[in-house]
């Protein structure tokens, strides 16, 4: 599985790729993190969680660092996260047109829970592009890097994995790809992507990286 040929199924994950909204997200946990006296920069807590559930980094968290969490953080950074979202959420740039120009199935199939999802694809007028077909790792037993969030988008699109190409911004979500069997691309043109961050794509087991949302349908049809 080599070719970037415009598959059966295309799996988009959300943020960080059709909305610049980890840069956000990332400032939200952080903020809160270091309120219960855990402290970690922007950059390392993108480069170790990014793609992964909250649940996930919340218990990978409390293992390495004995802290526990107080009951409700998670809503309140939820909050947090939606007046944020409200304010300064935008679409990633070109991807409006990009789905334009695209004829193939596609479906998302990301880490957020579904309320999140569904307010974020709203805002930014992007829910239309892909209702009702928007999936999330709540709905399976595990998430990214597991492969389970796309195995389930495939079953429901009714499509193999043989015939899907998942398009994503983390390792995390690379490694789930690659585990479900499907050919992936990494998209690099987030606002929290470093410079290296398409090297680590690579390496995750990316066929390509690009960087900019309006070269997808080029892509494809190389």
């Amino acid at each position: 599985m080599t070719s970037c040929k415009t598959p059966k199924l295309l799996i988009f994950d959300c943020d960080g790729v059709l909305i610049d909204s980890e840069i956000i997200a990332t400032a939200v946990h952080v903020e809160a993190l270091a309120g219960h006296g855990y402290n970690i920069t922007a950059d390392t807590y993108n480069s170790r969680f990014i793609g992964m559930t909250d649940r996930q980094t919340y218990s990978i968290i409390e293992a390495e660092s004995g802290l526990r969490l107080p009951e409700g953080h998670h809503e309140s950074v939820m909050a947090e996260i939606g007046k944020r979202y409200a304010s300064d959420l935008k679409a990633i740039s070109g991807v409006n047109q990009a789905l334009e120009a695209i004829n193939a199935e596609r479906c998302v199939a990301s880490s957020s829970d579904l309320k999140k999802l569904h307010f974020a694809l709203k805002l930014t007028d992007l829910y239309d592009y892909f209702s009702p077909y928007v999936f999330s790792a709540s709905q399976v037993a595990c998430g990214k890097p597991a492969p389970d969030l796309f195995l389930f988008a495939s079953e429901r699109m009714d499509t193999s994995a043989d015939d899907c190409l998942v398009i994503e911004d983390s390792v995390a979500g690379v490694q789930a790809a690659v585990a479900a069997r499907m050919r992936v691309i990494g998209f690099v043109g987030g606002s929290h992507c470093p410079f290296e961050h398409a090297n680590k794509l690579l390496e995750a087991g990316a066929m390509r990286t690009f960087s900019q949302m309006t070269a997808l349908p080029e892509i494809l049809a190389g």
